[in-house]
């Protein structure tokens, strides 16, 4: 009889029409697009908008809805938020205070891990969790690497904590306002009084809770989890292993190369190799050195694989002499600060998609790539031929100019602070002015979060905390373009009964599970689809579903908008689940297999407390 129910409930579905048909296909095919990155995350996006547009008549889509993600108040409030985050980092307040909590560090292994979790946690509720990190990866990277410690202990709970931070208020993540929205335009449709949109501190205190058990674990079971995959010492040669992939050359008087300048020197057609200095009477050059004149003498340090070095020598009478083994052999003597740099690729990088030798990364920015990790392998040969995504981690050579230009670039994460950093903190009164108006407004006064934060835009730009020209590029376009692309799809799944088929679906383990079980549920399934695609398209194709099974067994719409907000906004099973996952990958040498090891147990305890937390502070 136990059985039965079951099928009875099933047998009550709604038929599969043509329209739900092609809407299911279309998420299907997005949801591969999205897991194999065979196109951009925004491109895929987009793509899906106009399809769902040509194929109106089944989807329900017209170009009205088809494009309402782009005046949706979730995309222009995240829009704003990026610009304020922007403006805050540009003060340089959270760099500030990453340096206070590093200075209260020292060398001891556990205050460093609780000032990394205390300067990171409490931030990323009032500025976006992404830019946090990106803020605080350099910060980081160098009180590890001071402090004795491996970066690979402290850089994925760097991560790990600004998710947790980011559920602390609506604005700690782009993934909350978002579901704000969708609940509220879900609500109002479907009149569904328990359904609206998110206040400021609507789940503050179970946020507290997740942080405070998050944090713990990452204490102590977390810690001990984590490897450690950079040595503490700051030896980037060391580190990537590059002893079999640099070498040192004398240039004959009978070489062919003399006379040639260092950009004639290699047919980089022919073989895999760069020149990456040139060292002539005791002096060392490095990037610009392309017209330098090779002379009889010069030792070149070239980057190459020994059987194709060999080759190159047997062509061009060039004598070996070695390898250089420690960082300060690639450094010029003419200057003493450190010339090897982690760069961490951004999203919004034009680099994204392109190749190093498509991208003229060389000629651009004067500086020679070593090797680069993507997505945990550490590639040193054919470099030029591999597509570079975000989140890959290049290890690069470059002068002092160069790397100070490249620090203060939005494109790039640099794995250490530069030296003297250029901080506006004179401005750093009306950087958090602003940010405290605009959750006051938001929470005080009767005004929608997208005018506060759009008057919070206004008000940086009066007080030169930002420049006009500025706001352009503080904001992500690729969230943009993905949040204004997946909108309709979330629409499309609801307009034509998709949404409701999938939670009448889900509706039938109500038969042998009590709704806090299909709260569960729920957690944990957008749990695992949000770690093979991105967070907001996961809230966007979930929460519809998640208020109709709610609806059917007979619960409470906004707890099950809850569970989802909140799987959907700390996904720690993979690295390519959430943005900041990507930023810590490279410098903390990790691998696929770590943040299942790490964030696995963390996600099966959080998906506990979440549930019991919403269960009992919104009855189901």
């Amino acid at each position: 009889m136990a059985a039965s129910l079951p099928l009875a409930a099933i047998a009550d579905l709604p038929p599969v029409t043509t329209e739900m048909a092609v809407v299911f296909v279309l998420v299907a095919v997005t949801l591969v697009l999205f897991v194999t990155e065979a196109l951009p995350l925004d491109v895929t996006a987009i793509l899906v908008m106009v399809t769902l547009m040509v194929l109106q008549p089944w989807t329900d889509i017209g170009v009205a809805e088809g494009l309402s993600g782009f005046s949706n108040p979730a995309t222009i409030t995240v829009l704003a938020m990026l610009i304020l985050s922007n403006g805050v980092s540009r003060s340089g307040v959270v760099q500030i205070l990453g340096r206070w909590m590093s200075a209260f560090a020292g060398t001891n292994k556990h205050r460093q891990l609780a000032s990394t979790i205390l300067a990171t946690g409490p931030a990323s509720g009032f500025i976006n969790n992404t830019p946090v990190v990106a803020i605080l990866v350099p910060v980081i990277s160098d009180l590890a690497h001071k402090g004795g410690t491996s970066p690979s202990k402290l850089l994925m709970p760097l991560s790990f904590a600004s998710m947790l931070g980011g559920m602390l208020t609506l604005i700690g993540t782009s993934t909350n306002i978002l579901a704000s929205q969708t609940a509220e335009r879900i609500g109002a449709e479907r009149g569904v009084e328990a359904l609206h949109a998110f206040s400021m501190f609507e789940f503050t205190h179970l946020g507290a809770i997740v942080l405070v058990v998050g944090a713990a674990y990452l204490m102590t079971i977390g810690y001990w989890l984590l490897p450690e995959r950079v040595p503490p010492e700051d030896d980037y040669l060391a580190e990537y292993e590059m002893q079999d992939y640099l070498s040192e050359v004398v240039v004959q008087a009978s070489s062919p190369l003399v006379g040639k300048t260092v950009s004639e020197a290699i047919d980089e057609r022919r073989f895999d190799a760069d020149v990456l200095q040139l060292v002539r009477g005791g002096e060392r050059f490095i990037e610009p050195i392309g017209q330098k004149v090779i002379k009889p003498g010069d030792v070149l340090t070239i980057r190459t694989d020994r059987e194709t070095l060999a080759a190159i020598a047997d062509v061009d009478d060039l004598a070996l002499t070695g390898a250089p083994e420690t960082d300060p052999e690639m450094e010029p003597t003419t200057e003493e600060e450190q010339t090897l740099v982690e760069l961490v690729i951004q999203s919004g990088s034009p680099l994204v998609g392109e190749t190093l030798r498509s991208s003229s990364f060389r000629g651009r920015y004067d500086a020679n790539v070593l090797a680069f990790r993507s997505r945990g392998e550490t590639v040193r040969q054919r470099m030029d031929e591999r597509k570079l995504r975000v989140g890959d981690t290049l290890l690069i050579q470059a002068p002092e100019d160069s790397i100070d230009r490249l620090s203060q670039s939005p494109d790039f994460i640099l794995g250490h602070e530069p030296e003297e950093p250029d901080y506006r903190t004179e401005k750093i009164p009306y950087a958090v002015a602003t940010i405290v108006g605009v959750v006051a407004a938001a929470t005080l006064l009767p005004v929608n979060i997208v005018v506060s934060a759009l008057a919070g835009v206004v008000a940086m730009v009066a007080t030169g905390v930002l420049h006009p020209g500025e706001l352009y590029e503080s904001v992500d376009w690729n969230v943009i373009f993905l949040l204004a692309g997946v909108i309709p799809l979330g629409i499309a799944l609801e307009q034509t009964g998709g949404a409701e088929l999938l939670g009448a679906l889900v509706a039938a383990t109500g038969q042998f599970l009590p709704a806090v079980g299909v709260l569960w549920v729920f957690y944990v399934a957008t749990s695992l689809i949000t770690g093979v695609i991105s967070n907001n398209a996961s809230v966007v194709l979930m929460i519809p579903v998640a208020v109709e099974a709610a609806l059917e067994v007979g619960a409470n719409p906004f707890a099950f908008v809850l569970a989802v907000t909140f799987a959907a906004s700390t996904a720690f099973m993979t690295p390519v689940g959430y943005q900041t996952n990507l930023f810590v990958y490279g410098p903390g040498g990790y691998k696929f297999g770590d943040y299942v090891r790490v964030g696995m147990p963390l996600q099966l305890l959080l998906s506990v407390v979440t549930v019991a937390g919403i269960a009992a502070f919104w009855p189901l």
